[in-house]
């Protein structure tokens, strides 16, 4: 259906837009103001989704993982090797990882010292991503060394690494940044290196999706916890992941309560303009009554004027949102596209479902008192 044809079907909606034009000035005002109140509400909106799904995608890496160390009731002081057989029991189908950890101090070509601490693992590419190429299935002789340490001792893959009188060759760098967590100074040898070591300080297990490391987590602390008797401390990062997302929810609806002010205030913008809207036009209401016009005609009118405003502002303001949604992602995320998800476009439906809606609430009053003007006082003025 065109425009035109729609004017014809529904006079009511062509008297709205005359009325509109009437005072451009006035109703361009109160659209910029909608088109801000928009901006405003659909921008935090989707800064709160580029956030949550930045912290998410950080998150995705370790989510997956359940690491289990010395509970405080734990006379032993490690985990025992018997111990960690019962975690693998448990946990059927997930790498179990087991740790032992100890401290040195590295030296640099040029005699430059820097502390590190030392891991024992033998599957370090569970656990960890390589800075260049891809890290040994299973670490049997060499060394590993985070890629910032390695850059200020000097060293490059190939290079000598003497621990507890012991040489190794480097092999490869670890990233320092492995997602939302760092590894700092860290040097990661065979547990063959750390054999004084009976007992493990830590061990890591990697499921295959948070749903299954919780449940892991759960059987483990069942096998070795009681109420008031802590062996084992078992920590899953997708509680983590649980909660960073109950917190992003509640900062999204916080950004929202703080946009939609912006768009209140438009809507005192809108209820001024139509409240004098009617006010100039005062005497042709009264002419339009007089001649037969019903009031529900009248007060269709005036809320179709409010809602032209809402509908105009509200979609202008998506645009310029969608705009800004862009640099957003681009800054946030690094893929401005992304913006295109749901969880960031119904900040848009949001924004211009607030402006129809407090555009068309901010127009009954105007169109009730429009209507409910008698036409002789209108007419007297």
């Amino acid at each position: 259906m065109r425009v035109s044809s729609l004017f014809r079907r529904v006079p009511s909606v062509l008297m709205a837009w005359r009325n509109l034009g009437r005072s451009r000035v006035r109703t361009a005002l109160a659209t910029l103001g909608i088109v801000i109140g928009v901006v405003a509400i659909a921008s935090l909106g989707m800064a709160g989704a580029a956030l949550q799904q930045q912290a998410t995608a950080d998150l995705e890496g370790i989510a997956n993982e359940v690491q289990i160390t010395v509970g405080e009731d734990n006379d032993a002081g490690g985990i025992e090797p018997e111990d960690v057989d019962d975690i693998r029991s448990l946990s059927t189908g997930a790498e179990v990882v087991p740790e032992q950890s100890n401290h040195t101090t590295l030296a640099s070509r040029d005699g430059q010292e820097m502390p590190v601490s030392v891991t024992g693992v033998t599957e370090a590419n569970v656990l960890y991503d390589g800075a260049d190429g891809e890290l040994p299935d299973r670490l049997r002789s060499g060394a590993l060394l985070t890629d910032e340490t390695a850059d200020q001792l000097g060293l490059e893959p190939g290079d000598p690494i003497e621990f507890d009188g012991q040489l190794y060759r480097l092999e490869g760098l670890i990233e320092t940044e492995q997602g939302f967590r760092f590894v700092n100074n860290e040097l990661v040898l065979p547990p063959e290196a750390l054999s004084s070591q009976t007992a493990y300080d830590t061990v890591t297990v990697v499921a295959d999706d948070g749903d299954e490391a919780q449940q892991i987590a759960s059987a483990i602390n069942e096998r070795f916890n009681e109420p008031d008797d802590e062996q084992l401390r078992v920590e899953s990062f997708a509680d983590t992941q649980d909660e960073l997302d109950s917190f992003m929810t509640t900062l999204n609806l916080a950004l929202l309560g703080i946009g939609s002010i912006s768009l209140i205030v438009a809507s005192v913008a809108i209820l001024n303009v139509m409240l004098m809207s009617t006010i100039e036009r005062r005497g042709e209401i009264g002419v339009l009554r007089a001649v037969g016009i019903r009031r529900g005609e009248v007060l269709r009118t005036i809320l179709i004027e409010a809602l032209l405003i809402g509908v105009l502002g509200g979609l202008l303001g998506a645009l310029c949102s969608l705009a800004v949604g862009l640099l957003i992602f681009r800054l946030l995320v690094g893929d401005a596209m992304a913006v295109f998800g749901w969880a960031s476009l119904q900040y848009l439906v949001y924004g211009f479902a607030f402006a129809v809606v407090a555009s068309v609430l901010s127009g009954l009053y105007p169109a009730w008192k429009a209507a409910n003007d008698r036409p002789v006082d209108a007419l007297r003025g």
